[in-house]
């Protein structure tokens, strides 16, 4: 065999070395991605355990162990929820406030949710935040927003809502133009949202008290139906307490003067906030912004102009057209609710029976002025057709003996 030149042999050998050279550098660079990788997602797994640890992950999953079913959709993986926005996408926010920023995002089972990321946890409530998310996972109620659960693998616990997709109260209240919401959807959202409260107050094993009841809290869903939202500043009090002394937490313009200046919060404060939700309500005016020539806040000038009877001064236009006196009686359930003292307020049921009483009396009047209409109208078309025919108009009226009485209450002769 002829051996080949010994140049060639050494342009081979350095070929073959650059190449292995080359191999190795790639595999040694594949191996430093990948072990760095693995080192990112050890520290990531072990900084979310700390904060489910820190968050107290294990209180929540023993209170909610008792219910398989709950405990298995209440505690929710960061992965999910990342995934679901988009890493939290800044184009998936929907809005923020003062307890945090919410975001759009949909879970793996395809529920449209909204996701509210904290932006300050105070260590030593997350007792009390852990015991708010066992009691509100177990309330089912049309007009609270429905959560789903929560994650603890962050900083801050994030907190998952079903998504309502037609916006607050505030922003259907508050729009350019002299109209907005008709009376009749006013009342009744009114009504809802005291059924919740009333509910949230009384009928759950702990009493919850929502703390920062505020139009812009109360969502409407596509058929306009109540949902109260942002539980964030809730607290629950022992059946065995009438209240608790917290940390001041609320919106001005609706927040419990007593609470504000005791720090006491009882369920009394959301009655106060209701009160200011009415008072919302009936004028169209904005609470947080609103000052009256006499530089006084809306409850101010609203109860002032009750005491003298001028309530028509600041009464929305088209409240005053649409309403009647259902109007009025709400006016005064709304200065009851405000009063200085919280003993003299009502409770929440009692401001719910008012409601549906006065929601039922306008209802009826409702239906009895569409009666009578429909039954003028008929009496019209029997004129007409008589007239047309040429007959008399005795021997055109075939009216049951009911609607004769009917007619004779609504015209008489």
């Amino acid at each position: 065999m002829r051996e080949l030149p010994f140049p060639i042999v050494l342009l081979g050998l350095t070929i073959g070395v650059g190449i292995g050279s080359g191999a190795g550098l790639f595999i040694l660079a594949l191996g430093a991605v990948f072990l760095t990788r693995k080192i990112k997602q050890r520290r990531a797994r072990t900084l979310r355990q700390k904060f489910f640890k820190q968050n107290r992950g294990h209180l929540l999953q023993q209170l909610v162990s008792q219910k398989a079913d709950i405990a298995e959709r209440m505690i929710i993986p960061l992965a999910e929820l990342e995934k679901a926005t988009n890493n939290f996408d800044n184009s998936r926010e929907l809005g923020g406030g003062g307890h945090g920023t919410v975001y759009k995002g949909i879970l793996s089972d395809l529920h449209v949710v909204a996701i509210k990321k904290s932006n300050v946890t105070v260590q030593r409530e997350i007792d009390e935040f852990i015991n708010e998310v066992a009691i509100l996972s177990q309330i089912n109620h049309r007009n609270v927003v429905k959560l789903f659960g929560c994650c603890l693998e962050t900083e801050v616990p994030l907190l998952v809502y079903e998504f309502i997709s037609n916006g607050t109260l505030y922003h259907h209240l508050h729009v350019e133009g002299p109209t907005s919401l008709p009376w009749e959807d006013r009342l009744r959202i009114a009504t809802e949202t005291a059924r919740s409260l009333a509910y949230l107050h009384s009928a759950v094993s702990f009493p919850i008290i929502h703390r920062d009841i505020k139009s812009h809290n109360i969502l409407l869903d596509g058929s306009l139906t109540t949902k109260v939202s942002d539980f964030g500043a809730s607290r629950c009090i022992p059946a065995e307490q009438n209240g608790v002394t917290t940390a001041i937490q609320g919106t001005l313009g609706y927040l419990d003067p007593m609470y504000y200046y005791t720090g006491r919060l009882t369920e009394k404060s959301d009655i106060y906030s209701f009160g200011v939700v009415l008072m919302e309500l009936l004028t169209r005016k904005k609470p947080h912004s609103y000052r009256s020539a006499e530089d006084e806040s809306l409850v101010a000038h609203f109860t002032t102009l009750h005491a003298h009877g001028n309530l028509g001064d600041i009464f929305d236009a088209q409240v005053m057209e649409e309403g009647k006196k259902e109007v009025n009686e709400v006016a005064v359930l709304a200065v009851a609710c405000v009063k200085l003292k919280a003993e003299e307020r009502p409770t929440m049921r009692q401001v719910e029976m008012t409601l549906e009483s006065i929601r039922s009396s306008s209802l009826q009047q409702e239906v009895l002025h569409s009666v009578s209409t429909k039954k003028s109208k008929e009496l019209h078309v029997s004129w007409s057709h008589a007239i047309s025919e040429g007959t008399s108009l005795d021997s055109t009226r075939q009216y049951s003996l009911e609607e004769e009485n009917l007619l004779s209450s609504r015209y008489p002769r």
